[in-house]
């Protein structure tokens, strides 16, 4: 991606989009002209490359008479950038007639095999397809002839490309055949036979057909050529088609998805209100994406470190921001109430994991190697997104790298903006040292010993991950859910390693203790056999199907237990 970087040419392009955005009738009929305009760039290439079929030529003779047409829509009174545009669209008349006289209207794909050029085109084609013809002819009159001489109603005429044409005859009528029939070939149920009339129309008709293919070909190829030579003006014509086309697609998608137009400027600050993520909010057709604001800039509001929940939406939330500032930089209008942009020069991401062993390169490596160049490559003018860095290794090690990264953002790359989501709640305390350094977190809401996402930034750090919750959430066995929850507390509490000797003592082994779980303990809200059971509908049931359902749950508390 390489969006723009200078203001006023991302205004002229927002200008061209607003245009387009404020003449709804014009966007319509644009859009419905270049969904009958093919790819031209490509159909040029295939040209210079001689490797255009007549279909492809065809095509793009339509394509030039709709370019046409889509000119006489622009009235005088339109941006500078679109009157650029369609100053580039030529006048393609020429190659329209050319066309048009030479090719049918549907040639087939095959460029080899006749039946392109149209007739009156050239005058040597015409007579030798005339004479194709009128043999074609003389071969329906011969098996009439044949027919009526020898009485045999079933004879025809035939051809093959081994044998050429031939005279068939089946097996039940061989002995009406006449002396000058000669065997060409035998066949299960009848005989082929040959006349030396017939062989020496055959070669008339063989020879007049090839001469006709031979000669569409070399027309086909002279037509090809001579459009070959008009590339350039093609090709630039195939460049102001393209932008005019990216142009009214940025406003038909702003008008469809309620976008806003971006104001840009040469500051250090971006401010974005409502923003939303393009992408997933048209992927949640039942669900409503909750938007979210954002200020940072090179003050006090420099570097984000936001904490929360997993799946609470933080990556969501700085991904968000980061699409929104490249479509605001390539002159679209942006998925957000309102929205101010200062300048970005270049924008880094770290965020996924994914580890590359065709080269030996372990996840946490190739986080590393990606951390790296962000901290060597950044200006003061980037903005750096980084998601969870220093998760690929223990928790000590993960933490202290996480915290140097920020130190270096800050002190070294001075004016970079940076967006930090992470786990490491360690990393909350760099806002009592550091200024520009905030807080903040996705809201989550604790109900009913349940977590609602609430999908809302808010300031100040998270005090949970909630981790827990989620891995409930994603079906985890009851025992690791309890478990978990244990040495949680424990981990709190700071008294883990203890605990965990004395549970596992060889008195008692806490895991089967904890495996043999009390079956009236467990939450309603919780254990599935239970609410497996307050789901049954015992007045529906039959006294077998009873029976099953109970051994049924009899099985899954078996595989619970252990």
């Amino acid at each position: 991606l390489n969006p723009l970087l200078n203001v006023n040419k991302i205004e002229e392009r927002l200008k061209a989009v607003q245009f387009f955005y404020d003449n709804r009738r014009l966007l319509e009929e644009t859009r419905e002209f270049l969904s009958n305009v093919y790819d031209i760039e490509r159909l040029s290439n295939k040209i210079s490359m001689a490797t255009a079929n007549a279909r492809d030529i065809v095509s793009l003779a339509g394509s030039l008479k709709t370019i046409e047409e889509l000119k006489a829509k622009f009235e005088k009174h339109i941006p500078d950038i679109l009157e650029k545009l369609v100053l580039k669209l030529d006048n393609f008349a020429d190659i329209v007639e050319w066309v048009e006289k030479c090719l049918i209207e549907t040639p087939p794909n095959t460029i080899k095999e006749g039946g392109l050029i149209r007739q009156g085109y050239n005058c040597e084609l015409d007579e030798v397809k005339a004479v194709a013809l009128n043999g074609k002819d003389w071969l329906i009159d011969l098996q009439k002839k044949e027919i009526e001489k020898t009485g045999i109603s079933s004879l025809k005429v035939g051809f093959n490309r081994v044998f050429g044409y031939y005279i068939e005859v089946t097996n039940a009528k061989l002995n009406a055949v006449p002396g000058n029939y000669i065997r060409k070939q035998t066949l299960t149920n009848a005989e082929r036979f040959i006349t030396p009339e017939l062989k020496e129309w055959e070669s008339k008709i063989i020879g007049a057909e090839e001469r006709a293919k031979n000669l569409e070909y070399e027309i086909f190829c002279e037509l090809r050529n001579k459009i070959g030579s008009e590339i350039k003006r093609l090709k630039e014509t195939a460049t102001a088609i393209a932008e005019i086309d990216v142009l009214s697609c940025l406003a038909e998608n702003a008008i469809i998805s309620g976008y806003s137009r971006p104001v840009l400027n040469d500051g250090n600050k971006i401010s974005i209100i409502q923003g939303r993520h393009p992408v997933l909010e048209k992927v949640l057709k039942h669900k409503e994406f909750v938007p979210n604001d954002i200020s940072i800039d090179t003050d006090d509001n420099r570097i984000f470190i936001i904490t929360g929940s997993n799946m609470a939406g933080k990556s969501t939330f700085i991904r968000q921001t980061a699409l929104i500032v490249i479509m605001a930089q390539i002159g679209s209008f942006v998925p957000a109430q309102k929205a101010e942009i200062g300048i970005i020069d270049r924008i880094f991401t770290r965020v996924g994991a994914s580890d590359r062993l065709y080269k030996g390169m372990s996840t946490f490596m190739v986080e590393m190697l990606e951390t790296a160049n962000i901290l060597n490559n950044a200006t003061d003018k980037s903005l750096i997104i980084l998601d969870e860095v220093g998760r690929g290794t223990s928790t000590f090690d993960g933490v202290s790298i996480a915290w140097a990264v920020v130190e270096y953002i800050y002190r070294k790359l001075l004016g970079a903006k940076a967006l930090f989501a992470t786990h490491y709640h360690e990393l909350t305390e760099l806002s009592q040292i550091m200024r520009g350094v905030k807080n903040f977190h996705l809201a989550v809401q604790e109900w009913n010993d349940e977590i609602v996402f609430l999908y809302k930034i808010k300031e100040g750090s998270s005090d949970e991950s909630f981790g827990i919750h989620v891995a409930k959430l994603a079906g985890m066995p009851q025992f690791v859910v309890k478990r978990a929850r244990e040495i949680l507390n424990n981990l709190q509490k700071d008294s883990f390693m203890g605990n965990i000797r004395l549970r596992f003592s060889e008195k008692e082994s806490h895991l089967e203790k904890v495996s043999q779980l009390d079956f009236f303990e467990t939450s309603k809200n919780d254990h599935p056999v239970l609410k497996k059971i307050l789901d049954i509908d015992v007045n529906s049931l039959t006294p077998l199907d009873a029976l099953k359902k109970i051994a049924e749950l009899k099985t899954e508390l078996k595989e619970e237990t252990g």
